[in-house]
């Protein structure tokens, strides 16, 4: 759709500078079909509407929150996109990194207060800050239950080398999935469909990536934990009532599917 008649436009220059990106990132923004030019000059420049400054803005939260670029594209080209329903999910997930930020900050600044001669940090209040989701939580009860396994064993070689900074990424990959699942679901999608699939395979592949090989059988074999197991029906559920149940079926569809 070409911007209104007397409705503001911006050249790619003119954008770039708004929104304090690169000429050549929009450029490929457009090439990607993330962000499209809405109208063109006589001489074939790149016109930017109200519409596409909305898009940018919207393209942009999903970055800053660490989602790549391709699933950008793959969330705003959806058919079933939703903008303020994703604003809404985007907005929870930057209040929760803010959050986290904050209890960051607060964390240093104890730290610096105890060595410029204020009270000291308690070992406690030192750790407080990581929050109580710690990768080794369930080390015991997951060797007791899989130790003898080669995926045990691969995914404890692989996560011993891990620092702080990688379990943060992988957290980070896991709330951008959770993101997707819950569009979907808000949307009505059935587990069956193709969409539903894909974000099953992000799930299985995020395994595969950093923990130890996953097939689509061995995810389905997770799926049904998901249901069993009543501490991962809560992880899920307490997004949405149903959505364990919706995620193990559309699992379970994807190692169905032949392609």
């Amino acid at each position: 759709m070409a911007p209104r008649a007397g409705q503001r436009t911006y050249t790619v220059g003119e954008l770039a500078r708004l929104a304090k990106v690169s000429v050549r990132t929009l450029h490929h923004y457009d090439a990607v079909g993330l962000l499209c030019p809405s109208g063109r000059t006589e001489a074939g420049y790149r016109l930017y509407g109200s519409a596409d400054l909305r898009r940018l803005q919207q393209a942009l939260f999903f970055k800053e929150l660490g989602f790549a670029l391709e699933e950008i594209r793959g969330i705003m080209t959806d058919p079933g996109f939703d903008r303020r329903e994703a604003l809404l999910v985007q907005r929870e997930l930057l209040a929760e990194k803010a959050e986290r930020a904050e209890a960051m900050l607060a964390a240093i600044d104890g730290a610096l207060a105890a060595m410029e001669g204020a009270t000291p940090m308690s070992d406690e209040e030192m750790f407080e800050v990581f929050g109580e989701s710690d990768p080794e939580q369930y080390e015991a009860e997951a060797e007791e239950r899989w130790g003898d396994t080669e995926a045990y064993k691969e995914s404890a070689r692989r996560t011993k080398h891990y620092t702080r900074a990688d379990w943060e990424r992988i957290k980070d990959e896991g709330e951008a999935q959770m993101v997707r699942m819950l569009e979907l679901f808000d949307a009505g999608v059935s587990p069956e469909d193709p969409r539903a699939m894909d974000v099953a395979d992000e799930a299985r592949l995020h395994v595969d990536r950093w923990f130890y090989p996953c097939s689509r059988e061995m995810h389905a074999c997770l799926g049904e934990m998901y249901v069993e197991d009543a501490r991962f029906t809560a992880h899920y559920d307490e997004h949405r009532e149903g959505l364990a149940r919706w995620f193990r079926d559309a699992i379970e569809a994807n190692a169905r599917r032949t392609a």
